[in-house]
């Protein structure tokens, strides 16, 4: 945690320093009263006189302390906040940072619940720890080592009864603090399960509620709330037992205090001021004992909480950057050379041996039964996975060697599910190329044929999408995710079956219209309808993880069982016909 401690480092010196103050002041008080009621009360230095004047001296210079003690409290509060808050938001970018690198099986491992906690409730954890490493660890040391030493100079044997009762508060702490431990990651592990259910219920909301499952899904929940309350609980238990006795073996030292004090006054060894003080640093004591428990008790859940953060920190990025980043956009040739890939952790190839050559300016269509590959296969080329065996090429470089954002550039692509932001949707167009004009986006959203229904709606390319875009329906969302795809200058384009809810007529006007306006980029399309890809250059079919045929509509027709298949369940008896 030093890298991001020392940025802030001045601030919490400067915190610590007032804390001292702080503290000081706090320690003062106890001799000045002292001295109030012996020489200015009971005037034991003066024959039994009070001492008026003495008690208004000592009374403003006990006010003008507290008063100093105060401002150095606040300052130290505010030193305290800026130096954690500022840590904490170091710490939190950082993390964002790396999560925007991590490869899609990094997040999968973490998964979304444990990334959410981790960025939030994890990093307020670790400021929490910061802040009270800063300003309780001082306050508490300086205030209970400092409450021993006063009685001792005090009085000897008030400093000696004290001291029995010290192992023994060590002692409890200690025990429940071992006790505790265990339970504050498996606390965090649990809130991760809580929120990674709160995710996937809001998500898919509809289904649920479309399926009658609410009833499930309320059980589930509270399964998951009820252990997290039941940690807790221990937690809480572990704790209440040990206020009480840290309090019960103080007030045991302060009725021991007490009963050697009396015994002192009456044969004058002390002063009734002097147990008075006493007491007083006794209490101060209590204080910095009940604040040491507190500050454990949050120091060790923050320890925990910084160990899961660091796991985020400390990920290395799966997919490492190239190097190579060209200058000129010219091209858009794709080739796979023997490639075989599988996801992490299946051991099973999803691709086996692909062999394919796409020429700049060629539309290939990608067809095959569901969980053949299509996805897997274009999926390895703006690099979301790496191929197992085998190399991938754009323009003749192996996209291991680009830079991922040089890359990625170079390619538009339209997922299967279209994701939206809760923003205007021309600022959701234009996510595809930053500081597109109005007229670009416009052209694009034209040639997706999204304009129409966008320049319809009461606000036009100023309309506020909800959240996942549920004012919008599945055509809708689809052509604006693809108006965002087209409004890039890239060299291939990629559809991931991203025209199934569009019907044929308006699909056949966006490929043409695309065609006309992208005429030298390279065009990938995976669909599951033959209407869909009938009209492309050639068609790849996939079948087990491996091309099947590859050819023209006509000629697959003709030689391909696989695609005949498709065509007849789709077709039906028109094939005979054809």
């Amino acid at each position: 945690m030093w890298k991001y401690i020392r940025k802030y480092l001045f601030f919490a010196i400067i915190a610590g320093l007032f804390m001292v103050g702080e503290v000081l002041m706090d320690l003062i008080q106890s001799g000045i009263m002292s001295r109030i009621v012996d020489d200015g009360v009971l005037g034991v230095n003066d024959k039994g006189v009070s001492n008026l004047p003495l008690i208004w001296r000592l009374g403003l210079q006990m006010i003008g302390f507290v008063l100093f003690g105060g401002l150095c409290g606040s300052l130290n509060n505010v030193f305290v906040h800026i130096s954690s808050q500022n840590i904490g938001n170091e710490i939190r970018k950082d993390c964002f940072r790396r999560i925007m690198a991590f490869s899609f099986p990094q997040l999968d491992r973490f998964g979304t619940g444990t990334l959410i906690t981790r960025v939030t409730n994890d990093i307020t954890q670790v400021q929490t720890f910061v802040s009270l490493f800063v300003r309780g660890m001082i306050r508490t040391f300086l205030l209970t080592f400092g409450s021993m030493y006063y009685m001792f100079r005090l009085n000897l044997s008030f400093g000696l009864i004290v001291s029995c009762a010290f192992p023994f508060l060590v002692g409890v702490i200690m025990f429940c603090l071992w006790k505790a431990n265990p339970l504050f990651s498996k606390l965090q592990a649990q809130l991760d399960s809580i929120n990674a259910i709160m995710q996937e219920d809001v998500s898919g909301i509809r289904i649920i509620k479309a399926c009658v499952r609410e009833f499930y899904e309320k059980q589930r929940f509270g399964k998951a709330n009820g252990k997290l309350i039941k940690t807790q609980l221990k937690t809480l238990v572990i704790f209440a037992f040990l206020n009480p006795l840290t309090n019960a073996l103080m007030y045991m030292a302060v009725a021991a205090i007490l009963q050697a004090g009396s015994f002192e006054v009456r044969n004058g060894a002390s002063t009734p001021g002097t147990v008075m003080a006493a007491l007083t640093y006794t209490a101060q004591l209590i204080n910095g004992i009940l604040m040491l428990v507190m500050l454990f008790q949050n120091i060790s859940r923050g320890a925990a909480s910084w160990k899961r953060v660091k796991e985020v920190l400390q990920s290395v990025p799966e997919l490492t950057d190239g190097t190579f980043a060209e200058a000129v956009k010219a091209g858009g040739e794709i080739e796979f050379r023997d490639v075989s890939f599988s996801y992490p952790g299946s051991g099973m190839n999803v691709l086996s041996h692909i062999n394919l050559t796409i020429h700049k300016g060629e539309t290939v269509a990608i067809i095959g039964a569901t969980g053949c590959g299509k996805t897997s296969l274009v999926s390895l080329i703006p690099r979301f996975y790496d191929a197992d065996i085998g190399t991938v090429l754009v323009d003749g470089i192996d996209v291991k060697e680009y830079r991922q954002e040089a890359l990625r550039e170079k390619i538009a692509i339209v997922m299967q599910k279209s994701e939206l932001f809760c923003r205007t949707v021309g600022e959701n167009i234009a996510w595809g190329l930053p500081g597109a004009d109005a007229m670009s986006l416009k052209s694009a959203a034209s040639i997706a044929k999204a304009d129409g229904f966008i320049s319809s709606m009461a606000e036009g390319y100023g309309t506020t999408v909800t959240e996942r875009g549920m004012n919008l329906s599945g055509g809708q969302k689809q052509r604006i995710s693809i108006a965002r795809a087209v409004v890039k200058p890239a060299e291939i384009f990629i559809f991931d079956d991203s025209t199934s809810a569009l019907d044929l007529k308006t699909e056949s006007d966006f490929y043409q219209a695309l065609k006309k306006s992208r005429p030298d980029s390279t065009k990938i399309i995976i669909a599951q309808r033959i209407a869909s890809v009938r009209t492309a250059d050639r068609i790849v079919v996939l079948e087990n993880g491996g091309i099947a045929a590859c050819g023209t509509h006509e000629v697959l027709l003709k030689s391909c069982q696989a695609y005949q298949d498709i065509y007849h369940s789709q077709i039906g008896e028109e094939v005979k016909s054809a």
